[in-house]
C-alpha cells in the first residue's frame, strides 16, 4: 500500500514537486510515532467474536465443576490451607480431602475481584483486565535457550532473561513481562527467586508476573519491591508483580510449597493467578470438556482459598490446561486442541465474569520456522478472539515451553499486531461505510483509492504494517539481498541490546538492592 501511494499521481499536483515533496512528506508521515491511541492496535482492545462454548456448554461445565468440588473435592491441603477454608465453610473430610459446598463456591465467585487494574512500573503500562479486553504476554519457565545462528539450544542463564526483559520493553504487542525462562546458572532456589525478580524489574517498565520456588523468597522479595516502588504502601497501592502460582498439581491435589508461597503473597498485597496447568489425557482428562470442567474446579478452589485469606484479593482466573499428544504423551502446545483449550477457558473465565488468564502461542517447533509460524499464531489469535484478558505465553517460546528464543520474541510481536488487528475487528459507521468516497473517486476522481484523502487518512490509523515482516516486491527483496525473517530479527536483537541499560530504577536505589541482596546480574 505505501508503495503505491508513493507512485500514484495526485491530480493537480505537478510529476516533480509529487516525487520530491509529496513522497518525502508520507514517508515523514509514516516514520513519526502515533499517539497510542490513535495507533491501529493496542492493549485492551475488546473482543469476544470467536465462542468455541455455547451458553448452555458453559452452564453444563460449571454444573460439572461444582459437583466435582462437593463430591471429589482437593487432596494434601497443608493444614494453614485446611484452617482458613474451613472457616470459611469448606468441609475437610476423614479421607484427608477438602470439599468446597456450591454455596461457598457461589459466594465467593461473587465477593472476589473483578474488573482489575494490573499496574506497571511505568503506568503507561497499566492493564485493565475488564470484560473482554486483551492482553499479550510472555511466559514460561523454559530450561534452553533457542540459538538460532547455531541451531542448537543451551542452558538458560540469568543474562537471558534480562536481555529477554529488555526486548520486551521495546515491543509494542507485547503487553507484560511475565518470567519466560529459568536461570540455569543459580541453583540456590532463593538466590534464584530474588535475582530472576531483579533481572526481571530492572529490565522492564511493563508489569512483571515471576514465580518463587519456596515461601522464604517471598518476604526479601517483597523488601526489594518495596525499595524500587518506595515503601511498602507505595507498592500496596500499585504493585508492578505478580506471582504466578501453580498452587494445584493435577488432579485435584494442592502443591504445598505453592501453597505457602500463595499465602506469603496474598498477604504481601501481591495480585496471584491461580494456575492450573493439568494435561489433557495426562493429568486431566483427554476429553477438552472434561479437562475444562478440572481447569475451572481447581481454580474455583483456589479462589474460595485466596478469598478466605483476604476477601477480595486481586486474583487471575488461571485455567491453563494443556494437550497431550496421545500418541507419545508429549505435551503439544501448538495444536489445534490447545487453542481450542484457551479460548473454552477464557469463555469460561467470562461466564464467572472474572479477570482470566490462558496460555497460547507455544510452538511444538525447536525454531522460528514456518511450524512455529502456524502454531503460534492459530493459538494467539483464537485466545484473542474469545477475549481472554491476559495471554501468557504468546511469544518467544518453542519445543513445547522447554526452549526460550529472544529473536521470536521479536518476530512473535509482529505476528501479535495481526492477532491484535483482528481482535480490533471491522468498524462499521457512515464513516467507515464510505459512501462518499466511492461517489467521489467514480464520478470525479481518477477511478482508483489510491491517492484519496480517506485512504490517505486511514493508512496509519486503520492499517497495521510488520516491524521486521518483509512485504517488498521479489525483485527489491533481491536488490536487498534476500534477507530472511530471522537474519532480520538477530540485527534488531543486537541493536536493542547494544543500546544503553534500562534506567527506570536509579543508580542511587539500584545500588541500595546490590549492597542488601547477592545479586548477580
Amino acid at each position: 500500500m505505501s508503495r503505491l501511494l508513493d507512485e500514484v499521481d495526485v491530480p493537480g499536483v505537478e510529476q516533480g514537486r509529487r516525487r520530491s515533496g509529496g513522497r518525502e512528506a508520507r514517508h515523514a508521515m509514516r516514520a513519526a510515532p502515533l499517539e497510542k491511541s490513535a495507533r491501529p492496535v493496542q492493549p485492551g482492545m475488546a473482543s469476544d467474536n470467536y465462542r468455541p462454548l455455547s451458553q448452555n456448554d458453559m452452564e453444563r461445565i460449571h454444573e460439572a465443576a461444582l459437583t466435582v468440588l462437593e463430591t471429589v473435592g482437593m487432596g494434601q491441603a497443608i493444614d494453614s490451607c485446611i484452617e482458613v477454608c474451613t472457616a470459611a465453610g469448606a468441609i475437610y473430610g476423614e479421607d484427608g480431602r477438602l470439599r468446597f459446598p456450591r454455596g461457598l463456591v457461589m459466594e465467593t465467585v461473587r465477593i472476589a475481584a473483578r474488573n482489575l487494574t494490573i499496574c506497571g512500573q511505568d503506568p503507561s503500562h497499566d492493564m485493565n483486565l475488564s470484560g473482554h479486553k486483551v492482553h499479550f504476554g510472555t511466559g514460561g519457565a523454559a530450561v534452553h535457550i533457542v540459538d538460532v545462528e547455531k541451531r542448537e539450544y543451551r542452558e538458560s542463564v540469568l543474562k537471558d532473561l534480562y536481555d529477554a526483559a529488555r526486548i520486551v520493553e521495546r515491543l509494542d504487542n507485547v503487553h507484560f513481562f511475565q518470567r519466560p525462562l529459568v536461570a540455569r546458572d543459580i541453583p540456590d532456589p532463593e538466590e534464584l527467586d530474588i535475582n530472576t525478580l531483579y533481572a526481571c524489574v530492572r529490565g522492564t517498565t511493563k508489569h512483571v508476573g515471576t514465580s518463587f520456588s519456596v515461601a522464604e523468597s517471598v518476604k526479601p522479595s517483597l523488601e526489594l519491591l518495596h525499595m524500587v516502588a518506595g515503601g511498602e504502601e507505595a507498592f500496596r497501592a500499585r504493585p508492578f508483580v505478580s506471582n504466578s502460582n501453580c498452587f494445584v498439581v493435577p488432579p485435584l491435589k494442592f502443591a504445598e510449597d505453592a501453597c505457602r508461597v500463595l499465602e506469603e503473597c496474598v498477604r504481601g498485597g501481591m495480585p496471584v493467578l491461580l494456575l492450573s496447568a493439568g494435561q489433557a489425557g495426562a493429568t486431566a482428562p483427554a476429553a477438552i470438556a472434561g479437562a475444562v470442567v478440572q481447569a475451572v474446579a481447581e481454580v474455583l478452589a483456589g479462589l474460595v482459598y485466596v478469598n478466605a485469606i483476604s476477601k477480595g484479593h486481586p486474583a487471575i482466573f488461571g485455567t491453563w490446561p494443556f494437550v497431550s499428544d496421545l500418541r507419545t504423551g508429549a505435551m503439544s502446545g501448538g495444536s489445534g486442541e490447545q487453542a481450542l483449550l484457551s479460548a473454552a477457558c477464557a469463555q469460561m473465565s467470562h461466564f464467572y465474569d472474572l479477570p482470566g488468564g490462558a496460555a497460547a502461542g507455544i510452538a511444538d517447533s525447536k525454531m522460528p520456522d514456518v511450524q512455529a509460524g502456524y502454531e503460534k499464531g492459530i493459538t494467539n489469535v483464537l485466545a484473542g478472539l474469545s477475549g481472554l484478558n491476559m495471554v501468557y505465553e504468546s511469544a518467544g517460546m518453542h519445543a513445547s515451553l522447554l526452549g526460550f528464543s529472544l529473536e521470536s520474541l521479536i518476530i512473535d510481536n509482529d505476528m501479535l499486531g495481526q492477532c491484535l488487528r483482528c481482535v480490533r475487528g471491522v468498524e462499521v459507521n457512515d464513516e467507515t461505510l464510505s459512501l462518499a468516497s466511492i461517489e467521489d473517486v467514480c464520478t470525479n476522481g481518477p477511478g482508483h483509492y489510491l491517492g484519496h484523502e480517506q485512504t490517505l487518512a486511514l493508512m496509519e490509523t486503520e492499517y497495521l504494517y510488520p516491524v521486521i515482516g518483509d512485504r517488498t516486491s521479489p525483485k527489491e527483496w533481491v536488490e536487498k539481498g534476500r534477507p530472511d525473517i530471522i537474519e532480520t530479527a538477530i540485527a534488531q536483537k543486537n541493536r536493542i541490546l547494544s543500546e544503553p541499560v534500562p534506567g527506570h530504577i536509579s543508580s542511587e536505589i539500584n545500588a541500595a538492592i546490590r549492597k542488601r541482596f547477592d545479586i548477580r546480574l
